[in-house]
């Protein structure tokens, strides 16, 4: 959290231009100690660390930062230094299963991706044949209908910017941008967070039967020694007797 910090305040040039020594220092202090990070999990995990994405993603950035410190490669390294935020994410467990849980979307998520692109392409051609002459700067192509749609899409500004010219002209055209609406933000959009969620809740459910499992395990290991000092302490008494 503090690295993610320091590097939201050296953007500030006035504030870097400053105190540009303490940031470079700070700088090298964090890498240092994210390096150290990385052996120490590289000598306990060994071969292990590599077969988890969050381990490699981590490896690439901190190995890079080191590689591309003192080069020419600002630029490469700029971008290195600012992912390192994305460090943050592995840190907190909540965090790594919501990221987790939109990877594991990504298949259905192509899917719904196909449907979406389907449907502003059907609704393009249907613009552009309609309202193209009314109105070329939005309808004037499929391009250009795209693009729009993209903006009805997001709900910004569509009302008073596209629809309202083209429905002074077109009385029906109310038709055309609220079943776009309908289908594509309402529907569409709710698919997607709909199978975000569902795999959060699944990862969740499994995290949380792991820690159960774990508890379990703790009980047990509780009672195994608690057995043991009874008969260690059954054993000592026998020993005093005999």
């Amino acid at each position: 959290m503090f690295n993610a910090v320091l590097i939201g305040i050296t953007t500030d040039e006035v504030i870097y231009e400053n105190y540009q020594s303490i940031f470079i220092f700070l700088d090298v202090l964090i890498l240092s100690i994210f390096t150290i990070e990385i052996i120490l999990k590289l000598v306990v995990y060994r071969h292990e660390f590599f077969k988890e994405g969050w381990n490699i993603f981590d490896f690439v950035i901190v190995f890079g930062s080191l590689v591309l410190y003192n080069t020419h490669f600002v630029g490469v390294l700029r971008i290195l230094r600012v992912l390192r935020v994305l460090r943050t994410i592995s840190i907190v467990p909540s965090l790594k299963r919501l990221t987790n849980s939109l990877f594991l979307a990504i298949p259905a998520i192509g899917s719904v991706t196909i449907l979406m692109g389907i449907i502003f392409y059907v609704y393009a051609i249907i613009g552009t044949s309609f309202f193209g002459d009314i109105s070329p700067e939005y309808f004037g192509d499929v391009d250009l209908s795209v693009l729009t749609l993209f903006q009805v899409f997001t709900l910004e500004s569509w009302a008073s910017g596209v629809f309202r010219p083209i429905f002074a002209e077109v009385t029906w055209s109310w038709l055309y941008f609220v079943s776009f609406i309908v289908v594509s933000t309402f529907i569409i959009l709710n698919l997607i967070v709909g199978e975000i969620v569902n795999n959060a809740q699944q990862l969740s459910e499994h995290a949380r039967q792991e820690s159960e499992d774990m508890q379990r395990v703790m009980n047990d290991l509780d009672e195994l020694k608690q057995m043991i000092r009874k008969q260690d302490h059954q054993h000592n008494k026998s020993n005093k007797t005999g």
